[in-house]
C-alpha cells in the first residue's frame, strides 16, 4: 500500500481459508496414490502355493512431510502376471477386496523369507508410511490416532483397496496399525507387542479365547475357527560331529614332509564350523477348532506327528576360512609401506670381511669378464652365508625364517640345484638340469587363466614364489619373513647371471606380455644369460678351436647349412672368430679401420681398400635360394644378423614416451625415424658385409620383397625381360633407408655394437628386483595368487559339485580378469574379488560340514543318498526346505537323532564319578528315558481364522484373523479384524 502503485490494478485478498497442514499431508497421501495408480477395485487371480517365497517382490518408495516431519511411504507388492480374466471378475457384485481374501488364504502361512507384514497378515500388496529418519519415532497416542485417521479419510476420498500401515513406536519393535476399505467393508489391523507373555496366552485355548472376545461375534453356535500352527525347534549342539577339517600341520612343512600343507599348494576350508544351528519347524496347516488339545495342563502337539516338517540352516557369521585368510594376510602386506632394508635391519648383504667369500665374489668382481669359478652351487652354502650376515646386524634368533624352511623353499624354487648340492663347480655344465623349463600342460581353459589375470603360468617360478610368499606371509614371521625370502630370491637370481645359470620354470623366449610385470622381468633376465651363455661359449670355443690357417670357419660351414633354426647358434659361434667380444663405443674410423685390418689378415686386401668388392665375405648364413645380386650376379647370402632387443612392458611404455615426446616437428620425426631403424641399419651392415658389392636393391629384395616392384619388358633386341625397381616409397628423396644404407658399413654382426647389451639389462633388471618392497611384491604377485586360488576353488567345488559356485565361480573369473588386465588395479575392487572367493570357500565348507551331519557319505542306499545329497544343496541354495515324509522320511529320521542326541548329552549332569557310579544302571537308564526328544520350542506360530458377520448379527460374514507369536523375548499377537459398514 505503501509503494505508489496505480488505483486500477486489482489487489491482493489473503484467503484465511487455506487448508492446514494435516489437510496437505492428506492430500499428499492421496497424490501418492494416485500416482502409483493404486485407486479403484483390486483385483488378482488366488495365490499358488509357496508364491511368497519363490516370487519376487518389489517396492516404491516416496517422501511426504507433515508439516516439517518426514515420512517415507513404501508400496510392497508381488509381482504378478496380469490375468486375462480381471475385466470379468471385477463386474462380481459385492466381491470383498483382495487384501480381505487373502486374509483367509492358507496357501502361504509361515513364507521363510518376507517382510514382517506378509507373515502376519498373508497379504500380497500393502502400503506403509514410516518416519523417514531411522531415528525418529510416532510415540504419544494421539499423533498415532492422527495418522490413522489421516490414512482412514486418504482411503475414504481415493476409493484405494490396498491396505495402508503406519509404523508406530521406535522401529526395531515392528508395531503397526492400519486400515483396508472396500465397498461397505472395512478391515483394522491392530497389534499387540510385549516383553514378557502373560501366563494364559502360552497355549491354543488362551489364544482362542482373546481372538473370539475381539470378534465379539453375536450369533450362539460360533462357526469353526481354523487354525494354522508351527513349533520351531532349534538345534544349537554338535557334540556327536567333530568339525571334520583338521588345521594343517605347520612342523610337518619343513623336510619335504608336508602334510596336509604343500609349498605351491594353497590351503582350503573352514577352522570352525560354518553351520552353527539347525532350525526345524514341525507344522499343523489345517485344524479346526476342537479336534486337538493345548492348554496349559497337556498338549497334543507332538513333533514327531506333525505332517509337515522343513528346516532351514543357520550359518555361521564369517567362518574363519584358510583361504579366504591367506589371501587377506597376502593382501594386506599390499598396504605396507617399509622397504626390505629397513625390515632386516640395515643392509643385510653389505660385504663385511673373507668368511663370505662366495658371496662378496659374486657381487665384487661384476667387471671381469670371466665367470668366478664358486666352489659349489650349494643353496645351503649360500643360504649360511647370506644368514651370517644377517645375523651381524640383528640378534642370532631374530633370523625370520630358519634354515630348514628357507633350503626347503629354495629347493622347491630352484628344483636344478638339488641335484648338484653335492657335486662341485666344475661339474656343472651350463646347460645342466633346470634350464629347459618342463613342456607346458595341455592348453586347457585353467591353464590359460594366467593371460586372462594378467599373472604366470601355473608351472612357472613366478607362480611358486608367489605361493612361498603367501604361506611365509601366513605361518613364518609375516612382512619379515616375506622380506628375507625376497633377500634369498634376488641373491639367487645375482649368482645365476653371475655364473651362466639359467633359471629354471621360465618359458624361453622373449617376455611373455601376457604375464605379470615382475614375471616378465625374470624372463629378461633369462634372455641376459642366454645370450652371455653363448657369448662366454663362442669365446672359448674360439680359445680351444682355433687354428692359424681356420679363417672364415663359421661363415663356410653356415653356408652349407640353411637349417633356419640354427640361426641364432650360428651366428653367437661365427663370432668367435674375433678376439674382441663386441666393440661397445668405437668410433666410426676406428670401426673402419678395424674392418679393414681383420680383412687384410683374412683376404690380402690392402689397408683401408674403399673398394667393397674387394673385401671378403663375412657373417654368411646360407644363400637365399637362387636369387643373385644385381650387378656382380653373385650368389645372394643371407646374412647373420642381430636378434632384436627383448623389452618388457615397462620398457616399451618408456620407449613410445620418448618418442611421443620428439613432437611433430619435422626433426623430431627425422629423430624418431633414426632411433626406430637401429635394427635396420645393423642389419644391412651384415647384409653388406655377407654380400661384397651389393646394392639398395638386393637388400631390399631379400629384406622387403614387396618394394621390388618387377615387370616384363621388351628389349632394344625383342627378347622380353624382366626389369626391377624399387618401389614408389623407396624413390621417396632422403628417405631413411636410403639414408640408412649410405650410413651402412660392411661390418659383419659380431663386430657391430650390440642391439642388446645384456649386461646392462640383467643389472638394471637386477636393481629393479633389489629395490622391490613387501607392498610392491605383494601387489605384482597378488594377480598369481587370485589365480592361484581361484583353481584351488574350482578343484575343490568339482568334488561337491555345487551348480550356485559354478556360477559364483565364472563371475570371479570375469570379474578379476577385467581388474588385473590393467596396472595398479583399485583397493575396493581387489577386495570384492576376495570376498567373492571367501564366499565361495565357505558355500563348500557348509557342505561339507552338512554332509558330514547327514552321513550322506555312509548311506548304504543309493536312492537314500541320493534324496539326502539333494536335500542337503537345497539347505545351501534355499531359505527353507521341506523335509519329504516329515519326521518319517530318511532326512527326517537323521534330523530325530541329531536331536535326541543333543537332549542326551544336555541332560547328563556333569556329576562327580562316584555319584555316577551310585544309582542302579536301571535307574540310569529309565532317568534316560525320560528326557525328551525334542528341546522345548523356541518359537510358537498360531494362526486363527474365521469368518462371522460384524458388528450386528445381520451384516455380511467377514474375514477375521489373528497370528500370535511367542519366542523367549517376545510376544506378539497381530489381528485384522473386518467390520461392516453398511448394515451395522
Amino acid at each position: 500500500a505503501l509503494s505508489p502503485q496505480p488505483e486500477s490494478e486489482v489487489f491482493e485478498i489473503t484467503d484465511f481459508t487455506t487448508a492446514s497442514e494435516w489437510e496437505r499431508f492428506i492430500s499428499k497421501i492421496e497424490e501418492v496414490l494416485n500416482d502409483w495408480k493404486l485407486i479403484g477395485i483390486s483385483s488378482g487371480k488366488p495365490l499358488e502355493k509357496g508364491v511368497y517365497t519363490t516370487g519376487a517382490w518389489e517396492e516404491k518408495s516416496d517422501e511426504i512431510s507433515f508439516a516439517d516431519f518426514k515420512f517415507s511411504v513404501t508400496h510392497h507388492y508381488l509381482v504378478q502376471e496380469p490375468s486375462d480374466k480381471d475385466g470379468k471378475e471385477e463386474l462380481v457384485e459385492d466381491a470383498l477386496p483382495l487384501p480381505m481374501q487373502d486374509l483367509l488364504c492358507m496357501n502361504n502361512d509361515f513364507p521363510p523369507r518376507a517382510h514382517c507384514l506378509v507373515r502376519w497378515y498373508g497379504l500380497r500388496e500393502f502400503v506403509v508410511i514410516a518416519p523417514a529418519a531411522n531415528n525418529d519415532a510416532v510415540l504419544s497416542e494421539s499423533k498415532c490416532n492422527l495418522l490413522l485417521s489421516s490414512v482412514s479419510i486418504a482411503l475414504g476420498n481415493t476409493g484405494c483397496q490396498v491396505p495402508l500401515f503406519v509404523q508406530i513406536h521406535h522401529k526395531w519393535r515392528r508395531m503397526y496399525v492400519g486400515e483396508c476399505q472396500g465397498p461397505g467393508v472395512r478391515t483394522d489391523f491392530e497389534m499387540v507387542h510385549l516383553r514378557k507373555v502373560p501366563n494364559q496366552y502360552t497355549h491354543l485355548s488362551g489364544l482362542l479365547d482373546i481372538f473370539k472376545t475381539k470378534i465379539g461375534c453375536p450369533l450362539t453356535p460360533l462357526p469353526p475357527v481354523n487354525m494354522a500352527i508351527r513349533l520351531t525347534y532349534v538345534l544349537q549342539d554338535w557334540q556327536q560331529y567333530f568339525w571334520p577339517q583338521q588345521p594343517p600341520d605347520i612342523d610337518a612343512l619343513v623336510g619335504g614332509e608336508v602334510g596336509g600343507l604343500e609349498f605351491g599348494k594353497l590351503p582350503f576350508g573352514a577352522c570352525e564350523d560354518p553351520i552353527s544351528e539347525l532350525h526345524l519347524a514341525t507344522t499343523w496347516p489345517h485344524l479346526t477348532e476342537g479336534i486337538i488339545v493345548d492348554n496349559d495342563v497337556y498338549s497334543d502337539l507332538d513333533p514327531t506327528q506333525a505332517p509337515q516338517w522343513s528346516v532351514r540352516v543357520r550359518k555361521a557369521d564369517n567362518p574363519q576360512c584358510l583361504l579366504g585368510d591367506f589371501l587377506t594376510e597376502f593382501y594386506k602386506l599390499c598396504r605396507r609401506k617399509e622397504s626390505t632394508d629397513e625390515i632386516l635391519g640395515r643392509s643385510a648383504f653389505e660385504e663385511e670381511g673373507k668368511e663370505v667369500a662366495d658371496i662378496t665374489h659374486a657381487l665384487s668382481k661384476l667387471t671381469e669378464p670371466a665367470p668366478v669359478p664358486i666352489h659349489k652351487l650349494s643353496v645351503t652354502n649360500m643360504v649360511h652365508s647370506a644368514k651370517k650376515k644377517i645375523r651381524k646386524h640383528r640378534g642370532v634368533d631374530e633370523s625370520p625364517l630358519n634354515n630348514e624352511v628357507l633350503n626347503t623353499i629354495l629347493l622347491f624354487l630352484f628344483p636344478d640345484a638339488a641335484d648338484k648340492l653335492a657335486d662341485g663347480f666344475e661339474s656343472r655344465t651350463s646347460t645342466s638340469g633346470g634350464n629347459n623349463p618342463p613342456p607346458p600342460p595341455p592348453e586347457n581353459e585353467d591353464y590359460n587363466l594366467f593371460s586372462q589375470f594378467k599373472s604366470a603360468p601355473s608351472d612357472s617360478l613366478t607362480y611358486k614364489l608367489a605361493l612361498c610368499l603367501c604361506m611365509i606371509n601366513f605361518y613364518h614371521g609375516g612382512v619379515k619373513g616375506v622380506a628375507h625370502l625376497w633377500q634369498e630370491f634376488v641373491l639367487e637370481m645375482r649368482y645365476r647371471w653371475e655364473n651362466n645359470y639359467l633359471i629354471p620354470g621360465l618359458a624361453n623366449g622373449p617376455p611373455d606380455l601376457r604375464c605379470c610385470l615382475l614375471h616378465q622381468k625374470l624372463q629378461m633376465l633369462n634372455c641376459c644369460i642366454e645370450r652371455k651363455q653363448a657369448r662366454d661359449e663362442g669365446k672359448r670355443g674360439s680359445v680351444s678351436d682355433r687354428s692359424p690357417g681356420d679363417t672364415g670357419k663359421g661363415a663356410d660351414h653356415s653356408g652349407d647349412n640353411p637349417d633356419k633354426e640354427k640361426e641364432v647358434g650360428k651366428s653367437w659361434e661365427s663370432w668367435s672368430d674375433s678376439e674382441e667380444e663386441f666393440f661397445e663405443c668405437l668410433s666410426d674410423t676406428e670401426d673402419l679401420k678395424g674392418n679393414g685390418q681383420e680383412n687384410g689378415k683374412k683376404g690380402g686386401a690392402k689397408e683401408g681398400n674403399k673398394e667393397p668388392v674387394n673385401l671378403k665375405p663375412e657373417g654368411r648364413l646360407h644363400p637365399h635360394g637362387k636369387l643373385t645380386l644385381l650387378h656382380p650376379g653373385e650368389p645372394l647370402y643371407i646374412p647373420i644378423t642381430q636378434e632384436p632387443a627383448p623389452m618388457t612392458e615397462d620398457l616399451l611404455e618408456e620407449q613410445s614416451e620418448v618418442l611421443a615426446k620428439l613432437g611433430t616437428s619435422a626433426e623430431g620425426a627425422h629423430l624418431r625415424a633414426r632411433m626406430q631403424s637401429a635394427c635396420l641399419l645393423s642389419d644391412m651392415e651384415s647384409f653388406k658385409a655377407a654380400n661384397p658389392g651389393c646394392c639398395l636393391e638386393d637388400f631390399v629384395r631379400w629384406y622387403s620383397p614387396r618394394d621390388y616392384i618387377e615387370e616384363e619388358v621388351v628389349d632394344e633386341k625383342g627378347n622380353v625381360v624382366i626389369k626391377g625397381e624399387l618401389s614408389a616409397r623407396m624413390k621417396i628423396p632422403s628417405n631413411m633407408w636410403v639414408e640408412a644404407w649410405e650410413t651402412a658399413k660392411p661390418v659383419p654382426a659380431r663386430r657391430q655394437k650390440r642391439l642388446f647389451d645384456d649386461t646392462r639389462e640383467a643389472e638394471k633388471v637386477l636393481h629393479y628386483l633389489a629395490v622391490q618392497k613387501p607392498a610392491d611384491l605383494a601387489r605384482h604377485l597378488l594377480p598369481c595368487i587370485i589365480h592361484a586360488a581361484v583353481l584351488k576353488v574350482k578343484e575343490e567345488e568339482a568334488l561337491e559339485d555345487i551348480s550356485s559356485v559354478k556360477k559364483i565361480i565364472r563371475q570371479i573369473i570375469s570379474h578379476s580378469s577385467k581388474v588385473l588386465r590393467f596396472p595398479n588395479p583399485e583397493d575396493k575392487k581387489l577386495e570384492e574379488i576376495i570376498a567373492q572367493i571367501m564366499s565361495v570357500e565357505a558355500i563348500i565348507a557348509r557342505a561339507r560340514s552338512l554332509k558330514a551331519k547327514f552321513g550322506v557319505e555312509k548311506c548304504e542306499n543309493e536312492e537314500e543318498k541320493e534324496d539326502l545329497q539333494r536335500f542337503v544343496n537345497c539347505l545351501l541354495e534355499q531359505p527353507e526346505v521341506s523335509v519329504i515324509g516329515a519326521g518319517r522320511g530318511p532326512a527326517g529320521s537323521i534330523i530325530h537323532k541329531l536331536f535326541v542326541n543333543a537332549q542326551r548329552v544336555s541332560a547328563v549332569p556333569p556329576v562327580d564319578e562316584e555319584l555316577r557310579r551310585s544309582g542302579s544302571s536301571e535307574e540310569r537308564r529309565l532317568n534316560v528315558g525320560a528326557v525328551s526328544d525334542f528341546p522345548p520350542p523356541t518359537g510358537r506360530e498360531v494362526i486363527l481364522r474365521t469368518t462371522v458377520p460384524r458388528p450386528a448379527p445381520y451384516s455380511k460374514p467377514l474375514p477375521q484373523r489373528m497370528y500370535s507369536v511367542l519366542t523367549k523375548e517376545d510376544f506378539r499377537l497381530a489381528g485384522a479384524f473386518s467390520a461392516d459398514t453398511t448394515f451395522f
